[in-house]
Parts: structure tokens; C-alpha cells; sequence
């Protein structure tokens, strides 16, 4: 159980950072007026994002080692902004009203939810710890 508590306030966390992004960063936006909807799109976007980040990313970043290395780790920033507009595809085949228009608006998107998720982890403990 504690382990589904985790899952859930992690989920949580990233739509938060979701959303603080959506309020920064020009091009990534929920589109639909409902609060209701902007809450269930955010939170299916945090689940997304959690799951791409579990799955895919590690298996890109070993791809992209060389280029990482070469780049001293610039080119992370890269991948997490192509992730980040890979959850907006996903997340619109899926039928979520959540859009990101373009690499940049990824790459800064994902910047802002790196770091928000970063912040509200130091803050809100998801284990027994």
C-alpha cells in the first residue's frame, strides 16, 4: 500500500509541475476551460509523464550517452524537452486537451518541470523515510 501512496503523490507532483509550467511557458497549455477537466488533463499528463520517465527515458539516455558526454551534459536538456513533447503526443492520442507547440516550447517546459518537480520533492517526501 505504501508503495500506491508513493505512485499517487508522485503523480501528483508532476501534475503540479505540469501546471506551474503551463502558467511559465509559452506553448505548453492545457485547452479547455473546465477546472474540473484542467485537473483530470493535468493529472493524466502527470501519469503519462511518470510513466515515460520510468520506461523510455533511461533506454534514450544510454543511446545518447556519447552526445551527452560529448556535450558535458547539455544534451540531456535536449532529451527531456523531446520527452516532454512526446508526453504532449501521447497525451492528445489519448484524447487529453494538453499541447505542447514544438521542440522549444518542450525544451523550456520540461526545464520548468524538472525543476518544480525537483523543488516540491525536497518538500513532500513520497516514502516512509
Amino acid at each position: 500500500m505504501l508503495c500506491a501512496v508513493g505512485i499517487v503523490i508522485r503523480v501528483v507532483l508532476n501534475a503540479v509541475a505540469v501546471w506551474i509550467a503551463t502558467l511559465i511557458v509559452p506553448g505548453v497549455d492545457v485547452t479547455t476551460d473546465s477546472t474540473g477537466k484542467k485537473i483530470l488533463t493535468l493529472v493524466i499528463v502527470g501519469a503519462i509523464l511518470g510513466l515515460i520517465n520510468a520506461t523510455i527515458k533511461p533506454i534514450v539516455q544510454l543511446l545518447s550517452l556519447p552526445l551527452t558526454v560529448l556535450t558535458l551534459g547539455l544534451f540531456a536538456l535536449v532529451v527531456n524537452g523531446l520527452l516532454f513533447w512526446l508526453v504532449s503526443a501521447i497525451s492528445n492520442a489519448l484524447g487529453a486537451p494538453f499541447h505542447v507547440d514544438g521542440f522549444w516550447a518542450g525544451f523550456w517546459g520540461a526545464l520548468v518541470v524538472s525543476i518544480v518537480s525537483f523543488l516540491l520533492s525536497i518538500v513532500v517526501k513520497d516514502r516512509g523515510d
